[in-house]
């Protein structure tokens, strides 16, 4: 299977998640609860996950760096929030954050770990 990486459409993917992401984390929230206790954490996770995969696809960065990254917004995230009169800062928010950005590393893993097994195609 041929597959042609370029960093450029995962350059516009990330910017347009990021725009997208940030309008929903700072916007007023009206999502449906659905009878689950925080379940906007579902989402933090997911969208620390989607923003970590576009970073690394996108730049190609060491982990250390990418992480940094990504605390730094999530930080960044609470603090605007605690400014914010219909929003609040929460510190389990961080933590959903930063294990989406764990999660991904660890799909990273588990993918590279099936590709060196020869249990994935090596395109």
């Amino acid at each position: 299977m041929l597959l042609i990486y370029n960093p450029r459409l995962y350059q516009l993917a990330l910017s347009f998640a990021f725009l997208g992401i940030s309008f929903l984390v700072f916007s007023r929230p009206n999502y449906p609860t659905m009878g689950i206790e925080h379940v906007d954490k579902i989402g933090h996770l997911g969208a620390f996950w989607l923003l970590s995969w576009l970073t690394y696809a996108s730049f190609k960065w060491r982990w250390v760096v990418l992480t940094g990254v990504m605390a730094l917004y999530a930080v960044m995230i609470e603090v605007i929030q605690a400014q914010l009169p219909y929003r609040s800062a929460e510190v389990g928010d961080f933590v959903a954050d930063m294990s989406g950005v764990a999660l991904f590393y660890l799909t990273l893993w588990g993918y590279r770990t099936l590709k060196r097994n020869g249990l994935i195609d090596r395109a």
